[in-house]
């Protein structure tokens, strides 16, 4: 008896769970970049904000003088 076709079901079966898998793995892959991302914005946003204080005490001080 020829017996090919079996391993064909045990690979469909298989399959729903490895998408899922699949599926999960980029899901956490994501999350952590959106997660890497929005740490490096914060603290370039808190760099810029920091900037622009000096800025404006520096614009300040020229107008008193």
């Amino acid at each position: 008896m020829y017996m090919g076709g079996d391993g064909i079901f045990a690979l469909l079966t298989l399959l729903p769970i490895i998408i899922y898998l699949v599926a999960i793995g980029f899901s956490i892959y994501f999350v952590i970049k959106v997660i890497k991302f929005m740490n490096r914005k914060l603290k370039l946003d808190q760099e810029r904000n920091e900037k622009l204080d000096e800025l404006m005490k520096t614009l300040n001080q020229n107008e008193r003088d």
